[in-house]
């Protein structure tokens, strides 16, 4: 991010629009929460945003603080001063599916959090590798009749276990009543190195996992788990599509403020969101990784979470995993 000086800066905020409150105090830029490394998807979301911002003269600087799948960063937000100047990016799997995943969760789901918008949602595939015969494997069917021919192949990665595609994966083992058995990864770049060489024979990951990979033929996608089929996969069929129509996860990415963040300063911060939702550089940026660009009101964001936290509960405790990290 390019480094301004204090003069500079003064200019900028002199030119702000009215929502001079969004921007920090002079000289002093403010903070979006990563809790991630630099270069995953979600620390590019947040710079992306930043960017955008900076275009419109908020100024805000990327604060990684990667550890504890993402924990770290979710639980500082609560201790930050409530006045627009520190956000939290994150996926909303934090505050939906982690409640019922973690022991230790070091925050408050329902009341450390005060969503402003998402700003890109993610849909979820289902792919298999060589391992798995392409002129016999060309739907979900055909894999389900393979693995009942071929039990010892039945094994399924995802980027992470306790995550959204750790559980996709075991509502579609119930469903099947295939018996599937979880291998979790740390991250999506070692699951696909393995995918692609065929040492496993299914991932559930996202739909960005596989875009480099899809004119090249290395990827096989069987179903994505959208309402409606991705528009960077349309030729890929929905899980619905294929007489599955429980399982459906779409992952989001928004940002949220402090706990006790006033109304209005939620409410302009929301305004500036999707003003910068906007910026055809920051679309085409998420296009290139298969992101959609999206936003909600708070109080729909709000309920959106309320509504996933629900829905996923009964079937992380229905997996019986828990994880004591």
């Amino acid at each position: 991010m390019q480094t301004l000086s204090r003069r500079r800066f003064a200019r900028l905020a002199i030119a702000a629009p009215a929502a001079a409150w969004l921007l920090p105090a002079l000289a002093q830029t403010g903070k979006l929460l990563v809790g991630y490394p630099a270069g995953g998807t979600l620390d590019t979301t947040a710079r992306q945003l930043a960017e955008a911002w900076r275009k419109q003269g908020r100024l805000y600087i990327v604060d990684n603080r990667a550890g504890a799948a993402g924990r770290i960063a979710n639980s500082q937000l609560k201790r930050e001063r409530a006045d627009g100047n520190t956000l939290l990016c994150t996926h909303t799997s934090a505050l939906t599916i982690y409640p019922h995943v973690y022991s230790r969760l070091m925050y408050d789901a329902a009341a450390d959090f005060l969503p402003v918008s998402p700003l890109v949602s993610a849909t979820c595939a289902f792919a298999v590798s060589s391992a798995v015969p392409a002129d016999r494997v060309k739907t979900l069917d055909d894999y389900v009749r393979w693995l009942r021919a071929n039990p010892g192949a039945g094994i399924y990665a995802s980027p992470a276990a306790g995550s959204m595609a750790h559980f996709l994966g075991y509502q579609f083992s119930e469903a099947r009543k295939l018996k599937l058995q979880h291998v979790g990864y740390r991250g999506s770049a070692p699951a696909m190195q393995d995918l692609l060489g065929g040492q496993i024979p299914a991932y559930f990951g996202f739909v960005a996992d596989f875009l480099p990979y899809l004119q090249q033929g290395k990827a096989r996608i069987l179903g994505v788990t959208g309402d409606k089929r991705s528009r960077f996969l349309p030729g890929v069929p929905t899980f619905a599509e294929q007489g599955l129509a429980a399982i459906r996860g779409v992952e989001t990415y928004g940002v949220f403020a402090p706990p006790g963040t006033p109304p209005a300063t939620v409410a302009a911060l929301h305004e500036a969101l999707v003003a910068a939702s906007k910026d055809g550089s920051l679309v085409a940026a998420f296009e290139q990784v298969g992101l959609d660009t999206f936003t909600l009101a708070p109080q729909d964001y709000a309920a959106l979470v309320r509504r996933e936290r629900e829905a996923w509960g009964p079937v992380v405790r229905a997996s019986g995993f828990r994880s004591e990290e």
